[in-house]
């Protein structure tokens, strides 16, 4: 009895745990980007490595925008992708936010008027207003405001779709490093409070240390995901142990052995 408790418990908590599963292969002009990792919801992976590698592609198949030529994406137990069943949703089907280097504020609507007309809720568009710090530039357009507030702007504007999952493109890379020092900060911040997995890529090895949960490194040949499975798998439980040890812990077991 005590062992079929213990294990509800852990069957509960199992399935509190959100996942983004990614495995693609893309071909590109003279290589094929072949990636394979998973993101936890509340953790930040990084994507690393040199321009021309494919982090850009990989975060436009994992949005929707750009299709893989094989492979699989699944989010918390939905596809988003699969090639061997055709299925291949829309990226509005994916609900993510995409914040990129540059930017996709409308410039003839004001920082609040962008935001609004995501979340079409004036009260969200108030508390993520008050949440980046940017009410006091709410009524002025983006050409009017620092490049730093235009992405706490562009931030707030990804998360009024209430996402499942964050995508980042370097959103700090054309900032000054006061700025993006604070802004980097904001987003550690930020992931304490969201449960939903974030993908963030930088070419700063200094940035990409600060703010990784994992690290994937993207080069012509191949993806390394670190930490790195020992035996080419990586089980649920052994991924997520921490986690789990310490939900079981308040539960008043002992921690589970990694399988």
């Amino acid at each position: 009895m005590a062992v079929r408790q213990r294990l509800c418990r852990l069957s509960d908590f199992v399935s509190e745990i959100i996942m983004l599963e990614v495995k693609i292969k893309k071909r590109m002009p003279g290589f094929d980007l072949q990636v394979s990792f998973s993101c936890l919801g509340g953790d930040i992976t990084v994507l690393t490595g040199p321009s021309g590698a494919g982090k850009t592609t990989l975060i436009r198949i994992m949005t929707g925008l750009t299709k893989a030529d094989e492979g699989c994406i699944v989010y918390n137990g939905t596809v988003w992708f699969d090639s061997a069943s055709r299925i291949n949703l829309l990226p509005r089907q994916r609900k993510v936010g995409y914040v990129f280097q540059e930017h996709t504020l409308f410039p003839h609507l004001t920082i609040a008027g962008n935001i609004n007309l995501i979340s079409n809720d004036r009260a969200e568009t108030d508390r993520l207003l008050e949440l980046f710090k940017i009410r006091h530039i709410a009524a002025r357009r983006p050409g009017q405001v620092s490049g730093g507030e235009r992405q706490r702007a562009a931030f707030a504007q990804a998360l009024a779709r209430k996402p499942e999952a964050l995508f980042l493109d370097e959103p700090f890379s054309a900032l000054d490093i006061t700025t993006r020092g604070c802004l980097q900060e904001e987003l550690l911040k930020l992931k304490k409070n969201l449960s939903i997995p974030i993908v963030h890529v930088t070419h700063d090895p200094d940035e990409a240390r600060l703010l990784a949960d994992c690290t994937v490194e993207i080069n012509r040949e191949f993806a390394v995901s670190a930490p790195e499975p020992s035996a080419g798998t990586f089980s649920l439980i052994g991924r997520c142990r921490p986690r789990i040890d310490r939900l079981l812990n308040k539960a008043g077991s002992m921690p589970l052995p990694v399988p």
